[in-house]
């Protein structure tokens, strides 16, 4: 079967379960889901979703990128950030995300074009209700990676 991506207009809390792979907390995703841009990659099944959000300065921001367990380390993530560089090249000049410093994304996203651009201290201590550990480490900083357009 053919991988399709399809923008998603309405009842994106739908896919809340694939969202909270990435943002463990709700009330943080009510912050940007009806505002941002939602695309999910699928097969017939919804293998994986990003939502991207402009953020000023010619920047566009993945704001939620997840991809279903079963599918994870097949292309998937990296096909709909292609897909996003893709769609809005010539419209931003960057495309952003911010992350935690974790052993898991890092690295993702440096095989995927990005580079370390900055960071905000303490943000997932202090805007989150729980500390979020991810692959062992808890997560304190946001790290903002940026990729050209």
């Amino acid at each position: 079967m053919r991988l399709n991506v399809r923008e998603i207009n309405e009842n994106k809390k739908q896919y809340l379960p694939l969202l909270l792979l990435a943002d463990e907390q709700e009330s943080m995703i009510d912050r940007y889901l009806e505002r941002g841009t939602m695309y999910v990659l699928e097969d017939g099944d919804v293998r994986a979703e990003c939502v991207v959000l402009p953020v000023g300065d010619g920047v566009l921001e993945i704001k939620n990128l997840a991809t279903a367990p079963e599918h994870q380390r097949r292309g998937c993530g990296r096909a709909l950030i292609d897909f996003v560089a893709e769609k809005y090249r010539g419209k931003y000049a960057v495309l952003q995300v911010g992350t935690g410093e974790s052993p898991l994304t890092l690295p993702f996203y440096e095989r995927c074009g990005f580079e370390y651009s900055h960071r905000v201290p303490n943000f997932f201590t202090e805007y989150y209700d729980h500390p979020i550990i991810e692959g062992g480490v808890q997560l304190r900083d946001m790290v903002y990676l940026r990729r050209t357009l």
